[in-house]
């Protein structure tokens, strides 16, 4: 599979969003291991997780957990695959969601995933959202002395501004590898954030590039443009917005969501996908509707 770039990293450039293997709706166990074992023989070689993909109060890190015992039973190269994993985000157990940005608890979160992903450092650990109490500057410091510590590899944020990308970079010390933000057809306000990745050489990880877990099997319903180019390249609506995701710049490497094999294993496809420069303009549309 096609590879781009993380930090000093190469990775596939489709990932696996495993966060719903871990919430409502999720799959029993086995599926669940099942699609990751599928992502992985595909050649995926870039999982992000979290510590707050779990259902119930008393599992937090399930989804980091589960990946972990996938990798355990894989046979496959694990010093290949990058788990990507975030702190800063917290669910309490009723289906809302809470911030916790303060520097101590996000270093003491990051220790704890590293134990459940049965590592001695994070390949890559990112921000999950800015928290309105503690100064972004304090949140990404925290990145920092763990980078320093030795107890992460790499360090993103997640769910950042413009601003604040061009913060984390400064108090990183230039050493900021990826932005994860929402993006796709029916949410393109991040196209900004891409674009200034793109100029600085940091990855971009499209969050929900399908639109979402309810909506993904709607994209060619709501996107016409994307249904009708899949067509005339024999492939689904998903295949064809990865495709022209991945179009945008090689620094995007999008994180579909899946909860069965099949899922993954039809998004992978997109890196099959070769567009036209007319074709990229046609869908392009969407970032100025």
């Amino acid at each position: 599979m096609e590879q781009r770039a993380i930090g000093d990293r190469y990775v596939s450039a489709v990932g696996l969003g495993a966060m719903p293997l871990s919430i409502e709706g999720r799959p029993d166990a086995d599926q669940a291991i099942a699609t990751i074992r599928a992502a992985l023989d595909v050649g995926v070689t870039l999982i992000d997780t979290a510590d707050a993909y779990h259902r119930d109060t008393t599992e937090v890190g399930h989804n980091e957990a589960l990946i972990a015992k996938a990798l355990r039973q894989w046979d496959g190269d694990k010093s290949s695959v990058l788990v990507a994993t975030k702190s800063g985000h917290l669910r309490p157990g009723d289906g809302s969601w809470t911030l916790n940005g303060r520097p101590d608890y996000i270093k003491h979160a990051a220790k704890a995933s590293a134990a459940r992903l049965g590592v001695d450092a994070i390949g890559l650990h990112q921000f999950h959202r800015p928290d309105p109490s503690v100064p972004y500057e304090d949140s990404v410091g925290a990145l920092a002395e763990l980078l320093d510590e030795g107890v992460i590899r790499m360090a993103g944020i997640s769910n950042a501004n413009v601003d604040q990308i061009r913060s984390a970079n400064k108090v990183l010390g230039g050493r900021l590898v990826s932005v994860q933000n929402q993006f796709s057809p029916a949410f393109t306000s991040s196209y900004s954030e891409l674009e200034l990745c793109s100029d600085m050489g940091i990855a971009f990880l499209p969050w929900s590039p399908l639109g979402g877990i309810r909506n993904a099997a709607q994209v060619g319903q709501r996107h016409a443009d994307f249904a009708r180019i899949g067509k005339a390249h024999g492939v689904s609506p998903q295949q064809l917005t990865l495709a022209w995701e991945l179009a945008l710049s090689p620094v995007v490497i999008p994180i579909p969501g899946a909860s069965r094999p099949q899922s993954i294993q039809d998004s992978a496809k997109a890196v099959e996908i070769d567009l036209s420069a007319d074709e990229i303009k046609e869908l392009s549309a969407v970032l100025s509707a």
